[in-house]
Parts: structure tokens; C-alpha cells; sequence
């Protein structure tokens, strides 16, 4: 077992990251294996609204199926933006197990929305989940940083992103025709969103509220040092006490963190622009746009319908296990190198992907390259961009600036996710498969950024990477 490591922390750890990172994953994957039979309904619904007398035209059905999928983002806008209240209202952990009421209602909407025969219910439902995953994608990486030591801070915080691949990975399995994907079952399908509130909460009621909200927002020495005597399994936490205390003191001769300090303080600023550009890269990649192309181009491959869907599980299986490896080399390879790595893999493989799909039609052995590169590509996004974004800007910010830096990235990743989602499809119908040029750009710009203004936070302490964007502002 690694030093610092032991069964309580590893408890805390799952009760965090698998309630959470389970929500957001899930929610992400759950409507695309129903999506056809979920639009029949929608459709059977309208036409029996007007009496069996107008049938819908296609064009208002894929609307309204297209408000029920993008509604989730901005349910996760909503709770990204409110990550900082919730953070400094009700705690790290606090928020975590108020937050599952959003899940609750959200899964009940969603359930209840095939008997009521009302798609507005599964909009409305849609909406409360996004919420909660907004909400989780700040809150739980914040709290998973705050209880853990130093050397393992990196692979803690990969921990969601591990569960949000896994649950990604389920909610595929669960979606096939020959599971829950049929014309009954699909409304158990989205609800089963409510079985993670059942674990999360009662494990959360087991662990400490995190030991850094405790001492440096609240000022309770003493609770602060039985949590963390908790977390460690040891009564000998005198040196992060210390560093906790020398924070705690720190920030008793500073403001509260405003909105407008963040853009105009450059010891916050320089920070917020990193964390900022990290959640861009993650979402800006073509992540989103590989996944869109795998069921075409396995098509174009010959693979049947079932097939494309076991293909697409291993893509899954492959995200999940290269976000493992991830978890295990960030302590040793640091979180600039893993996450260079990941981009510039990404960008080499969409330029190769831009000319195979291109080029598909010239002998029959070509799509099966594509099909080799979009695993690739997963394998490059899972190593860094993937899991890094997550926890990075907790690392960057100290006890006070942090709510409100998660809350402006998180909203930011949300954001950039929810235009990707609606602008992405009309520029791969304009460009077809040269639109990833427009990706190997972006990706280029990333790994320039990371390379020159990413800093290394492997080890460090939040003292010691404060005290790094102190001297750059002062140069």
C-alpha cells in the first residue's frame, strides 16, 4: 500500500468519487443507446396529444429530442456556477450529500416520464441531473484534494474520472437492446440514476467534513485535527496541521476572494487562466467528435449493428483502463507531462484520422485503420486531458480563492461542452471529415500552452505552488 494510504481514506475516497463520478458518467452515456426509441415515443406521444389527428413532422421531434440532451449541460452549467456556494455553505462533503437531491428529482422525473406520457418530465429531469453532475464536477474533485496527502493528491484526483469512464462503460452495457435499451425499459434505465444517492449518502454521514474547510474557513482547530486523525489512522498529523495553521494564518490577513479580484489579482490570475484553458482543452480536443464518427466509420467497416456496439464498449473498456495506468503514473510521470503526452498523441492522431477518412473509399483495409486511430485517440485523452482538468485547479488555489476558481472552471467546461454538443454537428455536415483540422489546431494551441505556462504541481504543497505564481507576478 502507498505511504499515507489506508482503509479509512480509501473509504472516504469511494464515497466521494463513486457517488459523484457515477452520476456524471452515467448521465453522459445513458441516452444514446435508447435515443431512437425514446424519439418513437416522443413522437407516439405528440400524435396522440392532437387526438390522432396531426402527426409530428421529423424536424419538431429532433427538436424536441434535442433540447432533452442539450438541457443537461446547462443543468451542469447551472451547478457548475453554484459550486462555490455549496462549497462554502454546507462544506465539501456537506454539499456532496445535499447536492443527491437534485439526483433524486431529476431520476424521479425521468422514471415517472413514460407513464405520465410527458416528455417535458424527461426534460425537466434532464435539467435537475445536470445540475447534480455540475455540482459533483466541482465539489467532489475539491474534496478529494483537501483529505489527501500530498503524494498522492494527483491519483486521488484521477479517482473520479477513473468512476466517470467505469460509469460511462455501464450505462453503455445497461443501454443494450438485450438489457434495459427496449421500448419498456428505458424509463429504468434513466432512473437508475438514483442508485448512487443510496451509497453516497449513508457512506458520506461515516466520513469527516474535509479537515482544511474545517480549520481554514470555519477556524476550528480542534475538529480539524480529529478529522484528519481520522483520514490518516494516526494521531501523528503534526506537519500538515502546521501547513494547514501557517494557510489558516495567511489567509486571516486577506479578503474574501471576489469575482472581480480573480481577473485583476495576478497571483489569482495567472492561475484562473490555466485552470480555465485546461477545462477548454479537455472539451475542445474532439473527444465528442471521435466518439460521433466511431459509428460511421465502424459501419464503413462492415461491422453489423451489434457489432458496432460491442466496438464501441471496447472503446469504453479502453478508456477506463488507460484512465487506471493514469492513476498510477501521475505521482511518478507529474501531471505537465501526462497531460502533454495526452494532447500531443490526440494531435498527431486526428491529422492521420482527417486523411483515412478521407481517403476511406480507396481500398477496403482503410477503415480499419480509422478504427485502430479512434482507439488511439481514447487512449491519448484518457492518459492526461481526460482526468487532469478535474482536480488540477484545486491544486492551483489556496483555501479562500478555491470555491470560486472551481465554480468558473467547472461553468467553463459545461459551457464549452454544451456549444461543442450544438455546433459540432453542423461543421461535420459542412466539412465531413476534414472538420478535424479544425481539432489538430486546437489541439497544437493546447500543447504550446502546456508546455510553456502549465506548471508542475506534482508534490508541491499549496503553499509552494502559490508561492510559484507570487514570483512570476513580482517578475
Amino acid at each position: 500500500m502507498a505511504p499515507g494510504l489506508n482503509g479509512r481514506l480509501v473509504f472516504a475516497i469511494a464515497a466521494a468519487a463513486i457517488g459523484s463520478g457515477f452520476q456524471h458518467g452515467y448521465n453522459i452515456g445513458v441516452v444514446n443507446a435508447p435515443g431512437k426509441l425514446i424519439q418513437e415515443w416522443i413522437n407516439y406521444t405528440d400524435y396522440v396529444r392532437s387526438n390522432y389527428t396531426v402527426v409530428p413532422t421529423e424536424a419538431t421531434i429532433t427538436w424536441i429530442w434535442s433540447v432533452a440532451v442539450s438541457v443537461y449541460c446547462i443543468g451542469g452549467m447551472i451547478g457548475g456556477s453554484l459550486t462555490g456556494f455549496f462549497a462554502e455553505k454546507f462544506g465539501r462533503k456537506g454539499g456532496l450529500i445535499v447536492n443527491n437531491i437534485f439526483a433524486i428529482i431529476g431520476a424521479i422525473l425521468e422514471g415517472f416520464s413514460y407513464s405520465a406520457k410527458s416528455y417535458e418530465m424527461l426534460i425537466a429531469g434532464r435539467i435537475f441531473i445536470g445540475i447534480n453532475c455540475g455540482l459533483n464536477a466541482g465539489l467532489a474533485p475539491m474534496y478529494l484534494s483537501e483529505i489527501s496527502p500530498v503524494n498522492l493528491r494527483g491519483a486521488v484526483g484521477t479517482m473520479y474520472q477513473l468512476v466517470l469512464t467505469i460509469s460511462i462503460l455501464i450505462s453503455q452495457i445497461l443501454g443494450m437492446e438485450n438489457i434495459m435499451g427496449t421500448e419498456t425499459l428505458w424509463p429504468y434505465l434513466l432512473a437508475f440514476t438514483a442508485v448512487p444517492v443510496l451509497y453516497q449518502v449513508p457512506a458520506l454521514m461515516l466520513c469527516p467534513e474535509s479537515p482544511k474547510y474545517i480549520l481554514i474557513t470555519k477556524g476550528r482547530e480542534r475538529e480539524a485535527e480529529r478529522a484528519l486523525n481520522w483520514l490518516r489512522r494516526t494521531v501523528e498529523v503534526h506537519d500538515e496541521m502546521d501547513e494547514m495553521r501557517a494557510e489558516f494564518e495567511a489567509q486571516k490577513a486577506t479578503t474574501r476572494t471576489s469575482l472581480r479580484e480573480m481577473w485583476t489579482n495576478p497571483c489569482l490570475k495567472s492561475p484562473l487562466i490555466i485552470a480555465v484553458m485546461m477545462q477548454l482543452a479537455q472539451q475542445l480536443s474532439g473527444i465528442n467528435a471521435v466518439m460521433f464518427f466511431s459509428t460511421t466509420i465502424f459501419e464503413d467497416a462492415g461491422l453489423s449493428t451489434l457489432t458496432s456496439q460491442y466496438a464501441t464498449l471496447g472503446m469504453g473498456v479502453m478508456n477506463v483502463l488507460m484512465t487506471f495506468v493514469s492513476m498510477v503514473l501521475i505521482e511518478k510521470a507529474g501531471r505537465k507531462t501526462l497531460q502533454l503526452v495526452g494532447l500531443s498523441g490526440m494531435f498527431v492522431v486526428v491529422i492521420l484520422l482527417a486523411v483515412f477518412l478521407a481517403i476511406k473509399d480507396l481500398a477496403p483495409w482503410i477503415p480499419y485503420v480509422s478504427i485502430v486511430l479512434i482507439i488511439a485517440f481514447v487512449v491519448a485523452f484518457a492518459t492526461g486531458p481526460g482526468s487532469i482538468p478535474w482536480f488540477l485547479v484545486s491544486e492551483l488555489f489556496n483555501q479562500s480563492a478555491r470555491p470560486l476558481a472551481t465554480s468558473i472552471a467547472v461553468t467553463v467546461n459545461w459551457t464549452a461542452n454544451f456549444f461543442v454538443g450544438i455546433g459540432f454537428l453542423p461543421l461535420a455536415q459542412l466539412l465531413g471529415p476534414y472538420v478535424f483540422v479544425i481539432f489538430a489546431v486546437i489541439l497544437a494551441f493546447f500543447v504550446w500552452f502546456t508546455w510553456s505556462r502549465v506548471p508542475e504541481t506534482k508534490n508541491k504543497t499549496i503553499e509552494e505552488i502559490s508561492a510559484m505564481f507570487r514570483q512570476q507576478s513580482y517578475n
